[in-house]
């Protein structure tokens, strides 16, 4: 049980909206409005965007290096405003699932606090405080996620999700601090990456706590213990495979083959240089937006890309093939190798057809989708024995 009857009705709330956040995020990403708003977590100075003239004449003379673009700084600052209202809907969770816990309201409100009050000195320009002051709230919310267990906090009390609720709020503070890297450091490829693998990670922890807060949600199957090990490593695959794309977009390295497919510049395998292709740590004072890699470089990336989602592709399918033959998960078999399909076929058309925008969208959505199916197969998928210990 959930520490609220309601709580499972707020976690798939988060967890959909989380997956919205994704989605547009991939869409400002992709659209080039990564630094459409040069500062943060304002939009040159504004809680929304410049929208009248003598606003953006003053915005373009305060920031001439980065002059407004109508057209993508709402998109930059819209993410922003639906990212923090997802922050507030773990914000509540987080409340509710360790009100029962010992201090367990005075921990996220004292860290809530803590992170709060570095906004308005980083905007002032105190950045060692600000960041002295959100380190302080990280790392209590990563202290209680480490203390407390998702087991009963008495005997006689409901089971409650306090910590993967505390741990989901500090993945979120970490992915605000990420999205304030990614301005100020001029989209550094490491730290794009890190936003997508974090986005996606909320996503994850949403949905897995969605599922545990669902009444009658255990899927009991003998043998459970062998499908959720092959569901572990489907994800620890999935999750290279994704951190393989953000890295490729964020090198600009989509383009690196033209629109050859399977072959990349005309060559099955043409001349690549993969000491420069995964240099994690460039330095600060770049301007990475439009890359930094030559087309050798970019060449790796991409066939990297490739040849990991084979591998991602056969592994998945084995487990889609299992599925199916598993009475009761069939319908789950078939959502996988449908998914599987559709998503090698958009990874196919970003080649061909020169990574046309809604595309490039739809092929982050169904990752995001893959991993929803995987993790909800892991936190429902329980042996007959566990299935009954854990409902009572």
């Amino acid at each position: 049980m959930s520490t609220h009857r309601h709580f499972h009705r707020l976690a798939w709330l988060a967890a959909a909206f989380a997956l919205c956040v994704i989605v547009f995020g991939a869409f400002v990403r992709l659209s080039q409005a990564g630094l459409s708003c040069p500062d943060w977590p304002t939009c040159y100075g504004h809680a929304t965007w410049p929208t009248q003239t003598q606003d953006v004449v003053q915005a373009n003379r305060a920031f001439p290096d980065r002059p407004f673009e109508t057209g993508k700084a709402w998109r930059e600052q819209v993410h922003r405003m639906l990212a923090g209202t997802l922050g507030v809907l773990v914000l509540v969770l987080a409340l509710v699932a360790a009100r029962r816990r010992p201090r367990g309201t005075a921990i996220v409100v004292t860290a809530s606090v803590f992170v709060a009050a570095s906004i308005p000195f980083f905007v002032n320009g105190s950045h060692v405080l600000a960041g002295a002051l959100a380190t302080i709230g990280e790392a209590l919310l990563i202290a209680a996620a480490m203390t407390w267990s998702n087991a009963r906090s008495s005997p006689n009390a409901p089971a409650d999700l306090a910590r993967i609720a505390v741990l989901t709020l500090a993945m979120v503070v970490f992915q605000a601090l990420l999205g304030m890297w990614t301005v100020n450091w001029l989209v550094m490829p490491i730290v794009v990456m890190g936003h997508l693998l974090g986005g996606l990670a909320t996503f994850a922890l949403l949905t897995m706590m969605a599922w545990r807060a669902t009444p009658g949600a255990w899927l009991t199957l003998a043998g459970a213990a062998r499908l959720r090990m092959l569901l572990w490593v489907g994800i620890g695959l999935l999750v290279l495979q994704i951190a393989l794309g953000g890295w490729t977009s964020a090198n600009y390295a989509a383009w690196a083959c033209g629109t050859d497919f399977p072959k990349c510049l005309g060559q099955w395998w043409p001349d690549t240089d993969f000491r420069q292709a995964f240099v994690l740590w460039r330095g600060f004072g770049v301007d990475y937006s439009g890359g930094v890699l030559d087309i050798h470089a970019r060449a790796a990336i991409q066939m990297t890309h490739r040849v990991v989602a084979f591998l991602v592709f056969g592994h998945l399918a084995g487990v889609g093939v299992r599925l199916l033959r598993t009475p009761g998960l069939r319908t789950w078999g078939v959502t996988l190798l449908v998914l599987l399909v559709v998503q090698i076929g958009l990874g196919i058309s970003n080649v061909v057809f020169a990574l046309p925008l809604p595309i490039a969208v739809a092929h982050n959505a169904g990752a995001a989708l893959l991993l929803f199916e995987l993790v909800t197969l892991l936190a429902r998928l329980r042996e007959p024995a566990a299935a009954v210990l854990e409902s009572t």
